[in-house]
């Protein structure tokens, strides 16, 4: 018997779909009731609710015969090109902040990957459980972003002290028709929110590998999009997440005039990348500023960058993409935002 605390978020607003080159990203907007968690002894917040969940539901021995066209969400089918990363997003570091990562699907040149967002989200709602509602019922800032799950009338959470985070939702959150590389990328959507949500919110062991069990209306085996049988432990898939986001400023945002620092990650520690700031007129952009740098290759800070910039008032678009050695003239794996100098 494995006892966990569970908290619940109800919500009846409809999700969205998308267009646009990189794919545009669509969600809607949310309530919340919930109640309070333990993990690996900690306590959060009042109003606690323990469950023990019956022995169906431990956490081995749930997969059942694999069928033509389904795949494990544990073991991803779909493999990326020999220029995809080799590894996956390190995990998220515990922030002070009330702010909840949240991964999105977009694409970068011909792939299609993963890339994060700081959403503001309710204090009063577990910390999982608020990143994955937003993700399933919430539009991206960046309008090239995407999501094809919906918003689930029913979603919770919980943590066990092994580092399992266990998420159950109902079946409603699936009423999108994806291909099977799009129900892949999806169910890592999941995995990754859940996961760097905890690791954000201090709740699991960073120096562990962290897993998630995804239920659906209680129950392991569900084919998630027609494509993906859920239900096994399932971790963080190397060369999911994008080989380059750019982290500051978020999309939409506005900063002050003078000192602009722009700032990321690449999953190329110590590669070269080239940067480049459009300012907008209108429908007309004019490349304003441009250069090249370097990610680091520090323990800790593998892959960031960060570039100091001069700006006056105006609007702005920052381009970030890795060079390849050979191949200077071909920006791979571009990621941009769009924000605003006060």
């Amino acid at each position: 018997m494995l006892e966990i605390g569970l908290r619940h978020g109800i919500s009846s607003q409809p999700a969205h779909s998308w267009a646009r080159g990189k794919p545009s990203r669509k969600g809607s907007a949310i309530r919340h009731r919930g109640v309070d968690q333990i993990t690996a002894g900690r306590r959060l917040r009042p109003g606690l609710l323990l469950l023990v969940l019956p022995a169906a539901l431990t956490l081995s021995g749930c997969v059942a015969t694999p069928q033509p066209g389904i795949t494990d969400a544990s073991s991803p089918s779909q493999v990326l090109s020999a220029q995809a990363p080799t590894k996956s997003a390190p995990l998220e570091t515990t922030q002070a902040s009330n702010k909840a990562p949240v991964y999105w699907i977009g694409r970068s040149n011909d792939k299609t990957f993963l890339y994060r967002e700081f959403r503001d989200v309710p204090e009063q709602d577990n910390p999982v459980t608020r990143a994955l509602r937003v993700m399933m019922s919430q539009k991206p800032l960046d309008p090239d972003f995407f999501t094809p799950w919906q918003n689930p009338k029913k979603l919770a959470s919980s943590i066990s002290g092994k580092n399992v985070i266990t998420v159950d939702l109902s079946a409603d959150a699936f009423n999108s028709n994806v291909d099977p590389a799009m129900a892949e990328r999806a169910v890592q959507q999941l995995v990754y929110t859940a996961t760097a949500a905890a690791a954000s919110a201090g709740l699991i062991d960073s120096g562990q590998q962290i897993q998630v069990v995804v239920l659906v209306d209680g129950h392991t085996d569900f084919v998630a999009f027609n494509h993906v049988r859920l239900g096994s432990p399932t971790a963080r898939s190397a060369g999911m997440v994008a080989p380059v986001w750019i982290i500051d400023p978020q999309e939409g945002t506005s900063v002050a005039d003078g000192a602009v620092k722009i700032s990321g990650r690449s999953t190329a520690a110590g590669g070269k990348l080239r940067w480049e700031i459009l300012r907008i007129d209108g429908s007309a952009k004019t490349s304003y500023l441009n250069g090249t740098m370097t990610a680091s290759a520090e323990a800790g800070q593998s892959g960031a960058f960060s570039l100091p910039v001069n700006l006056g008032p105006g609007n702005y678009e920052v381009r970030v993409s890795q060079l390849e050695d050979g191949n200077p003239a071909e920006d791979l794996n571009v990621d941009t935002r769009g924000f605003t100098v006060k």
